[in-house]
């Protein structure tokens, strides 16, 4: 049975997720990273990309994501034609590998950036990493190179981070320094740790 111990880990572009999955991997904590199932899904069907929005968008093999987000993100029907496409292939493979993580019966994260968008997975609890949107705007431009405009029309093409954080079974705040990160991690593992003996 897959999501029986599944824990949604969320956020927005740019609150620091990967981060935020690396630290809580190094506390033991398993993660299933649906970006990364999403890339290699891509490079994959890299011959219907080429095929749907033109071989511009692909080089040896691979989709260069870059270019082809400038499209996805400025035309919704690009982006939802691509959805349809890529989103049942991402599911069906999350599904089968969260199915192998529940044999272990101990909680474990699904990093998925559209958790609360998409609302494709029955899973019961949610993490958020939160900052507020003016870092999360900052950071973002300074990670990406983007403009304020460019960038905001990607964040905002997901939904608010203050709802997500209202939504969220947990927070995780990374509005700090790396070592506030840390310290929010390392509580985080022991809320996990402690419901799950409670639960066990």
């Amino acid at each position: 049975m897959a999501f029986e111990y599944a824990v949604a880990l969320t956020g927005g572009i740019a609150t620091g997720k990967s981060t935020v999955a690396s630290l809580l991997a190094l506390h033991g904590l398993r993660v299933i990273d649906a970006d990364a199932i999403a890339h290699r899904l891509l490079d994959e069907n890299s011959g219907w990309v080429a095929e749907t929005f033109g071989e511009a968008y692909v080089n040896n093999g691979k989709v260069l994501r870059g270019e082809l987000g400038k499209v996805i993100f400025s035309d919704p029907e690009a982006k939802a034609k691509l959805e349809r496409f890529l989103h049942p292939k991402i599911r069906a493979a999350i599904e089968a590998e969260s199915a192998r993580q529940d044999r272990f019966k101990f909680p474990y994260l699904i990093d998925i950036p559209l958790y609360f968008e998409t609302q494709a997975y029955p899973i019961k609890d949610s993490v958020v990493v939160y900052t507020p949107k003016t870092v999360q705007l900052q950071r973002f431009m300074k990670r990406n190179g983007f403009d304020e405009e460019e960038a905001l029309r990607r964040i905002e093409s997901q939904m608010d981070i203050e709802e997500k954080k209202k939504r969220a079974t947990w927070v995780i705040d990374n509005s700090g320094n790396l070592k506030h990160l840390q310290d929010e991690c390392e509580a985080f593992v022991e809320k996990i740790k402690a419901r799950y003996k409670k639960d066990a």
